[in-house]
């Protein structure tokens, strides 16, 4: 893709809902050059504010859309800063449901100003029906008790402690973030339902013993909306180990108010009931929590007391320390 890199933030109010610039700034911090925000946004990367202007003289080369909403939509209000992106020499990178390429008026654009159309959210073509054949090599999948909670960062996380510790490891991204980060992967949430576990079965194929996969979850098995793209991701990864991810701070599933979040011992004894199917022998390495909203103290505390009540080794993977390095002994040990 074209780089580096504009984020914007559109009028996101809520930072969930951001995910991408998030992971973005995080993960690939120097291929960005700043944020770009309309009115009514209340989100901020801490980034510098840049109009695409700006950007392109900073040497930016595409706008990326990191907003990752409910729906995937591109919003109306959006239109004349995506526009003026395209006509100051930025081309426009979106990982959202909702197509750049199906907007006559980007396309018009584009066209006229010499500028590309980035759709990250496209599948390859030919992803075969799912087989449930058992590969070699080794898998390790982040599941969560919801949706945009950290099973990126803890994938991410997970697999360059590996790199440091001299594991052979891929990182297999399976969303319109890590996709953009990492270079490769597959859209795991825009393929079509009967090819699901077949898109994971080729994203980690067959591989050295010693090798490990490091998936990325999608989705929860409990969310009312997105359980289907979780459980084929489940069955196609056939993971030897999983690691729970949960916020603390969160009781309803993100933006439907009317569920309660699963507990993590709900989430650890499904994942095994239906991962069983295509890998009897899944085991659950530890969990992975989000504890951005506490002070250290206040982590440490809640982490070792999670810990004790669990029987798993439990960690901030953002956080780090002794914590994180025993949850990545137990995902290496226990396999």
């Amino acid at each position: 893709m074209p780089q580096p890199y504009l984020l914007f933030l559109g009028d996101v109010r809520d930072p969930e809902f951001a995910k991408t610039a998030f992971g973005l700034r995080d993960w690939a911090r120097d291929l960005c050059i700043g944020e770009y925000r309309v009115a009514g946004c209340t989100v901020s990367t801490g980034l510098s504010e840049m109009t695409p202007a700006q950007a392109h003289d900073a040497g930016a080369r595409a706008l990326v859309i990191g907003v990752a909403n409910q729906g995937g939509v591109i919003n109306p209000g959006w239109m004349p800063a995506l526009l003026e992106a395209l006509k100051v020499g930025l081309d426009l990178v979106s990982g959202l449901h909702a197509r750049l390429a199906d907007m006559p008026v980007l396309v018009e654009a584009a066209e006229k100003y010499g500028r590309q159309l980035i759709d990250i959210r496209t599948p390859p073509p030919g992803i075969p029906v799912a087989t449930g054949r058992k590969r070699t090599g080794k898998r390790l999948l982040t599941v969560g008790t919801d949706c945009a909670l950290g099973k990126k960062y803890t994938a991410l996380s997970l697999w360059r402690a590996m790199q440091q510790r001299g594991v052979d490891a891929d990182f297999r991204a399976t969303g319109q973030t890590g996709i953009m980060i990492s270079g490769s992967g597959i859209p795991m949430d825009a393929v079509v339902a009967d090819f699901e576990a077949g898109a994971a079965e080729i994203l980690s194929p067959d591989a050295d013993p010693a090798h490990w996969d490091v998936v990325e979850g999608q989705g929860s098995l409990f969310h009312p909306a997105y359980a289907p793209v979780s459980l084929g991701l489940l069955h196609g990864s056939q993971p030897d180990m999983f690691v729970v991810c949960h916020s603390p701070a969160r009781t309803h599933i993100l933006g439907l108010d009317d569920y309660m979040l699963p507990s993590i011992e709900e989430v650890i004894d499904l994942t095994i009931l239906l991962g069983k199917r295509t890998n009897p022998a899944i085991r659950c390495g530890g969990i992975a929590l989000n504890t951005s909203d506490m002070t250290q103290a206040e982590a440490e505390a809640h982490i070792a007391r999670e810990a004790d009540r669990l029987g798993l080794p439990v960690a901030d993977p953002i956080r780090g320390g002794a914590a994180f390095d025993a949850l990545v002994d137990a995902c290496l040990d226990a396999a």
